[in-house]
């Protein structure tokens, strides 16, 4: 049975975005659906000895009629975000245990030339998976050639194109999917459930739903074990490498 999930991409994502792509075979990143402004393609939070703290890209849409992700830029008139970011990286996390082994190729990454925020995105979430072990396919959707105007139509055209037996959604896709489409083409949708496991933090007391470079910095080798969480389904249970493999409301 061939396990896809499908989620758009985003920025320093947190640890749901890995706990689906640890439990599919192939991941596809949906970078050709419309930009949403408010979302997690652009930014995303650590954690401070105040609580989280918001690290932000700054993009450029005005002019842009319903922009697709790929075609959203990094903002030139802001060049300094990156080293913002990494300055404030340093700062929160100078004395993580983990900090040292994952921080120099972390900023090589940030402070690399990125025209486009998928890009950059893509370029995170790659490195990320290699330092967590996740040897999950990851294909755009963008190189699909799947069109159809209807969301849920449009997932199901993506998920026949690579052959999926089973969709691993987000919990949110509950509101919003046309469940007899999926069933209509012989998908079954599997929905996450993803409760944030605590794991060490620096700052008191335990912060869920940040940044997988809070994960990383805090945890190293043994991220890839608090990745599963709580409440998974047990359709999708599968064992934890031993080493390194949409909503606003707190959950990226």
């Amino acid at each position: 049975m061939k396990i896809v999930g499908i989620l758009q991409p985003g920025y320093l994502p947190w640890l749901g975005f890995f706990e689906q792509m640890l439990r599919s075979d192939l991941f596809v990143i949906y970078d050709d659906v419309q930009y949403d402004k408010h979302g997690w393609r652009n930014r995303n939070r650590v954690k401070g000895p105040g609580g989280p703290v918001w690290l932000t890209v700054p993009v450029r849409i005005k002019g842009l009629s319903k922009p697709a992700i790929n075609e959203v830029a990094i903002d030139p008139a802001q060049p300094r975000w990156a080293r913002k970011h990494c300055q404030t990286l340093r700062q929160l996390y100078g004395k993580a245990p983990f900090i040292d082994e994952y921080y120099p190729r972390l900023e090589e990454t940030l402070l690399a030339t990125w025209d486009k925020i998928a890009d950059l995105d893509l370029a995170l979430i790659r490195l990320f998976a290699e330092w967590l072990g996740l040897g999950t396919e990851i294909v755009l959707s963008s190189s699909l050639n799947c069109h159809a105007e209807d969301p849920t139509a449009r997932l199901v055209e993506i998920l026949l194109a690579v052959g999926a037996d089973i969709f691993y959604e987000g919990s949110s896709g509950k509101n919003y999917l046309d469940m007899p489409q999926f069933a209509a083409a012989g998908v079954r949708v599997v929905f996450q459930e993803y409760e944030c496991q605590p794991y060490p933090q620096q700052y008191g007391e335990f912060i869920p739903y940040l940044s997988i470079v809070d994960l990383l910095f805090n945890c190293g080798p043994e991220s890839t074990g608090y990745l599963p969480g709580s409440g998974r389904p047990p359709e999708l249970d599968s064992p934890v490498p031993s080493e390194p493999h949409e909503a606003d409301k707190g959950k990226p």
